[in-house]
């Protein structure tokens, strides 16, 4: 059975969908995935061992810049991939118009969410078969009933597996333990006060880890500067790809992040974590797997900055403490 999953972005909802995958492939032998994503991501479905090929396309990059001719070839290109083959069955695992049209692009049998259920409601008329799912259990949970729908199993409710085997490295580059801080994300209310991560970083050093400071673009290059230049016993990395980042999480001791995709990179190559949620809802996209803690502030407060400050270094530290792995002994001092 040949499958094509449409699940373009984001990198968090790209990573929520390697779970259901991993229950078709134990229930269906045979089945093989391909998958369309946004270029941005096309390195994480070639983690997962039941995925065969991967179909990048660039939407993001095609909308925010002048249409040209190059532009024209490479859709072309693309739709020409996704229409190479008749699949057995195509799933919508996104909901949203723009992932619609892909959908109505390729060959097969058509599913997805139904009116109800769908992100984009008029995604919905695309679709052959059209299921409901219930939009009131996490995103992960979501799409694994989706895939079990779709081709026809019983949706498993426990046993999470990302399938992300293949990114383990034997030893570390670095002698020392780290934990890694991501502090950036991609809206200011998603954000913890720099002032929090300096207290943070001082309380790991003060019990003998060094921290590494990840970053995407020059304003969160200049926060992961500022919190080393306070702190001290810490390294602004350069720019990494995703595979790097995966290697650094994995031989990392531990990592604390806010609601951002590398924060479920984090739990999908399952290190010890602790996500921070400010006005998001982790019961519906928090972080999941083992070892895994979100903190949320339950509150409607506007004041962004007000919220992520009631959530306090000391305590983000004495739960990723309670959750690192007792076999380090430096995580008992």
């Amino acid at each position: 059975m040949r499958v094509l999953i449409i699940k373009t972005s984001s990198m968090g909802d790209v990573i929520h969908t390697l779970p259901a995958i991993t229950d078709a492939a134990a229930r269906l032998p045979n089945v093989e995935f391909d998958w369309v994503v946004e270029e941005a991501f096309a390195e994480i479905p070639r983690w997962h061992s039941a995925v065969k090929a991967v179909i990048p396309i660039a939407i993001r990059r095609w909308r925010t810049s002048i249409i040209s001719r190059r532009h024209w070839q490479e859709l072309c290109t693309q739709v020409a991939l996704i229409r190479a083959h008749r699949y057995d069955c195509i799933i919508d695992a996104q909901g949203l118009i723009k992932s619609a049209v892909l959908t109505r692009l390729a060959q097969g049998q058509r599913c997805g969410m139904d009116y109800s259920s769908c992100r984009e409601s008029l995604a919905a008329l695309v679709y052959h078969q059209q299921f409901q799912v219930d939009s009131r259990i996490h995103a992960i949970e979501r799409i694994r009933r989706l895939f079990a729908l779709s081709l026809n199993y019983e949706a498993p409710t426990n046993n999470l597996n990302y399938n992300t085997g293949a990114l383990r490295w034997r030893g570390s580059d670095d002698a020392k333990p780290y934990v890694v801080f991501v502090h950036s994300a991609s809206r200011p209310e998603k954000l913890w006060p720099t002032q929090q991560w300096v207290k943070l970083a001082l309380k790991a050093g003060n019990y003998g880890y060094r921290v590494r400071l990840l970053w995407g673009n020059e304003s969160e290059r200049l926060r992961a500067q500022e919190i080393a230049d306070q702190a001290g016993r810490c390294q602004v990395m350069p720019r990494m790809n995703l595979l790097s980042i995966a290697k650094l999480f994995q031989q990392s001791q531990a990592v604390v992040g806010v609601d951002t995709g590398l924060s479920h990179l984090a739990a999908a190559v399952g290190v010890p974590a602790v996500t921070l949620y400010f006005q998001t809802s982790p019961q519906l996209v928090g972080t999941r797997g083992q070892r895994q803690y979100c903190m949320s502030v339950a509150t409607q407060d506007a004041n962004a900055q007000a919220i992520s400050a009631t959530i306090s270094a000391d305590h983000v530290w004495d739960k990723l403490m309670s959750i690192v792995d007792g076999n380090h002994e430096i995580a008992r001092k």
